[in-house]
Order: C-alpha cells, then structure tokens, then sequence
C-alpha cells in the first residue's frame, strides 16, 4: 500500500535527520570518527528513504 510506504519513507528521513545532528554535533566536538560514523548512517537512512518513496510514488501512480 501507499500509505505504508510513505510511512516507511517518513520515519527513515526523520533518523537521517537525527544521525546528521549527531554527526555534526560530533564533528563540532572534534570527534571527526564519531562523526563519519553517525553521516555513513545517515546515508544509510536516506538511501532507504529514497527506495520507499520510489515505491511509494509507484504504488500511488498505478492507482489512477
């Protein structure tokens, strides 16, 4: 469903958010390992933000 996916994509951009706050918040401290490390899982985060809002966009264009 849609809506399911679009859920998905939405909690997955709100964590890509949360671990690039962190990243900076790292990289301003200094911890630059901390930081690349919370900024690979932000990628990680967006990446799968982008696939469910691909499967969103789909589902919901197949509809009509």
């Amino acid at each position: 469903m849609a809506h399911e996916a679009h859920k998905k994509a939405a909690e997955h951009h709100e964590n890509a958010a949360k671990e690039h706050k962190t990243a900076a918040e790292h990289h301003e401290k200094g911890d630059h390992a901390k930081g690349a490390e919370h900024s690979t899982k932000a990628h990680e985060h967006s990446t799968k933000a982008h696939e469910h809002s691909t499967d969103a966009h789909a589902k919901s264009t197949a509809k009509k």
